[in-house]
């Protein structure tokens, strides 16, 4: 440590603050567990991927600024850019991982592709909630892939259940057109096993229609949905493709209330700028957002009122915001049930915090006690399941916000427990992996 750091870390214990309020600093503490943020603040996801970032590192904030951290254990934090670019994500993780790094969330499906192959060496755990491998729910292949809360052939199942309740039935959809408007990339390929196993089922037809990342250019792809006239089409976008897709569909005169997105494509910054253009538009929704949740009112009373907040105060709570404090709050979490194991007050290792994922168990009268009653469902992992839930809701854009317009739907096992057996036994097989032993789901 040169002699500035040690001045810097001096000056930061006496005024009570710690590494976490200063982005960039990687010196240690007695006593702290280190959270890697990578992170897309530049290029043209960051409408999307700056809100979530912020809302990451204003919960580790404000854990330390309300609880003092874990147990005694202080937060910190180090971002890393990575402009959503799988080789800049792959850089920032062989950066941060020797820093003491115990899990990351990618932020983004390819880099994940990317990382999959390296943790188990590594023994570092990934947390890819709503995103990611849909085939990586099962523990039993995939040891260190978490996908929390949901997978892209979970939003999938669940907006084809949404569209059968609306037509009055699944069977009447048999004869109909759906369309996937999808992020030419591993993300917006994702949802297509689903998608394909629920149209032979069903009976109707699905069109694929890719768009080339970021999406700034779709003329082509509107072109294709103005001839195929389909039914409906289902949003797979990220960042501006989302914005840029409805302000195809108003000028092409396609319905937006026939449009549902994935719930990467149902935020704010994906309608504000279309604004009343977008009115009826549909999207999925993993959580609540709103500054009314306890967790909100304490990032706001405990950050951001003493100007240590990340961003805007007036973006807090918005839905990328929230689903950034739910992932960093999982996180935390996971290091909370892994120092009930392995020690209370001591720092966890990755293999450690792999297990505190394994073992989540937030009902509701732990999510009460997150502050978190009513953002989110409650969530359980297992050896066996690494996604802990499978429900989501449809909120609609009035013209000038999200509102709720279904219930909660949860995603079918009986469909997906087949396809999600089947692909992790031809990943295993590809990989040469073994399958773990029971034995292995108590380590």
């Amino acid at each position: 440590m040169t002699l500035k750091s040690l001045a810097l870390a001096a000056a930061l214990v006496a005024t009570g603050l710690s590494a976490t309020l200063v982005p960039g600093t990687s010196f240690a503490q007695a006593k702290e567990q280190f959270f890697p943020l990578l992170v897309y603040r530049t290029g043209p996801y960051a409408p999307n991927g700056v809100p979530w970032a912020n809302g990451k590192q204003d919960y580790l904030k404000m854990i330390n600024a309300r609880d003092g951290g874990v147990n005694g254990v202080k937060l910190t934090f180090e971002e890393c850019e990575t402009g959503y670019a799988t080789d800049k994500g792959v850089e920032c993780y062989e950066r941060l991982k020797g820093k003491g790094a115990s899990l990351f969330d990618p932020q983004a499906t390819g880099i994940t592709f990317a990382l999959t192959d390296k943790v188990p060496n590594d023994k570092i755990p990934l947390i890819t909630l709503g995103y990611g491998l849909a085939a990586s729910q099962d523990g039993g292949v995939f040891k260190w892939n978490f996908p929390l809360m949901g997978s892209y052939w979970t939003a999938a199942d669940i907006l084809i259940q949404h569209l059968g309740k609306q037509n009055g039935g699944l069977d009447k959809l048999k004869g109909k057109k759906i369309a996937l408007v999808y992020h030419d990339s591993p993300f917006g390929k994702e949802p297509m096993p689903l998608l394909e196993e629920r149209s032979k089922t069903h009976g109707f037809e699905l069109v694929k229609i890719p768009v080339t990342a970021p999406g700034v250019e779709q003329k082509s792809a509107w072109l294709q949905v103005r001839q195929q006239r389909p039914d409906y089409v289902l949003l797979w976008g990220w960042g501006v493709m989302n914005s840029t897709a409805l302000k195809e569909a108003q000028a092409t005169g396609y319905p937006r209330d026939k449009m549902y997105g994935v719930w990467w494509a149902g935020a704010e910054p994906d309608v504000k700028d279309v604004g009343e253009g977008a009115k009826g538009y549909n999207a999925l929704a993993l959580n609540t957002s709103g500054q009314t949740p306890k967790v909100i009112q304490d990032i706001l009373k405990l950050v951001h009122d003493k100007g240590q907040g990340s961003g805007p105060k007036d973006e807090v709570g918005s839905v990328l915001y929230a689903r950034g404090v739910i992932i960093q709050a999982l996180g935390v979490e996971a290091v909370r049930r892994a120092q009930e194991r392995f020690g209370k007050g001591k720092v966890m290792t990755g293999e450690q915090v792999r297990w505190g994922l394994e073992n989540l168990a937030l009902d509701d009268k732990k999510l009460a006690a997150l502050g978190l009653t009513g953002v989110i469902r409650p969530v359980s992992t297992s050896c066996q399941d690494h996604m802990g839930s499978s429900w989501a809701r449809v909120h609609t854009w009035d013209g000038a916000k999200w509102s709720f317009s279904s219930d909660w739907y949860q995603a079918d096992e009986q469909i997906l427990k087949p396809m999600i057996k089947a692909a992790s036994e031809r990943y295993a097989t590809e990989k040469k992996l073994t399958r773990r032993a029971p034995a292995d789901c108590q380590s």
